[in-house]
């Protein structure tokens, strides 16, 4: 019986870490998966003992994701419609609490960062690497990255969600929404939407989606009454899971087309909503749901 490869046995204990590293600074499982792939490709064919992997290993993936990320903001400036980060369906596992601490109000905010002040971020604050580390990884001296990672939470601060929703509540509202906006229930809907709620809906020019962002409460109660008169069927709703850490729920659309929706909360009342269409953005689900 062959010998356990050490190094191997290194890298799959960090691949979990380093896929959730790659996911956030990317917003694409696809591109993250391409990233820890290629990280595993350095790693095995280095020759030189490594006294640290999990950093080493870190070091990989971040510069990696910045490499890709020049070409990635270049593709969003063409990209049609809404641009909205991969969903990431389900709970955090439960030896980890980074999927619940980082929604997709955060991601959204993060894409708003350089991406030095993202790889900042997401590294010290969220993923606990030393400041030394963090200097390392991204080749500036501490007192730059030290800046970068203030500014960087500068402008997430106000993303962060004041309070967790719990589960059954989350399972409840989002029910509640998929129902009344399936019958075009205004006076429901009227109750559950904040009065400057935005609806954002990305398709990535593949599906129909709106173009732009629809904002305030008359918009989106004219939007779903419109939509419930439409003679083209009815949606399914195939099962209510976080969306990013979001109250949200997958559904199969009217025309058969896959869909998540995730729900922004503030004062108990829905401020926002991020429909993802594409299914560009959509294998990993539907291939999960493949049957249900």
């Amino acid at each position: 019986m062959p010998l356990p490869d050490p190094r191997l046995a290194a890298f799959e204990r960090e691949r979990r870490r380093l896929n959730r590293l790659a996911y956030r600074m990317l917003g694409s499982f696809a591109e993250a998966e391409d990233v820890v792939q290629d990280a595993w490709l350095r790693w095995a064919s280095r020759e030189e003992a490594v006294d640290d992997p999990a950093a080493f290993l870190t070091r990989i993936v971040t510069r990696l994701c910045l490499d890709r990320m020049k070409s990635a903001r270049a593709r969003r400036e063409i990209y049609v419609g809404a641009w909205l980060p991969e969903p990431l369906v389900g709970a955090a596992e439960p030896d980890e609490d980074v999927a619940d601490t980082l929604t997709l109000t955060l991601m959204m905010a993060l894409e708003r960062l350089s991406p030095l002040e993202r790889a900042a971020f997401l590294l010290h604050d969220v993923f606990d690497v030393a400041l030394g580390e963090v200097a390392e990884t991204l080749g500036r001296d501490a007192a730059a990255v030290r800046q970068l990672a203030v500014r960087a939470r500068r402008h997430v601060r106000e993303a962060r969600p004041r309070f967790a929703v719990p589960a059954a509540e989350a399972d409840r509202i989002a029910r509640a929404f998929f129902g009344a906006a399936e019958r075009g229930d205004v006076a429901a809907l009227s109750a559950m939407l904040a009065d400057d709620v935005t609806i954002r809906s990305d398709g990535g020019g593949r599906v129909i989606a709106f173009l732009n962002p629809i904002v305030g409460v008359e918009r989106a109660l004219r939007l779903y009454a419109k939509r419930a008169e439409r003679s083209d069927g009815a949606a399914e709703l195939i099962r209510v899971q976080p969306i990013d850490g979001l109250p949200g729920y997958i559904s199969r659309e009217r025309g058969g087309v896959l869909q998540t929706t995730a729900l922004e909360l503030r004062d108990g009342r829905i401020a926002a909503i991020y429909i993802v269409r594409n299914p560009d953005k959509l294998r990993h689900i539907a291939a999960a749901v493949e049957g249900v």
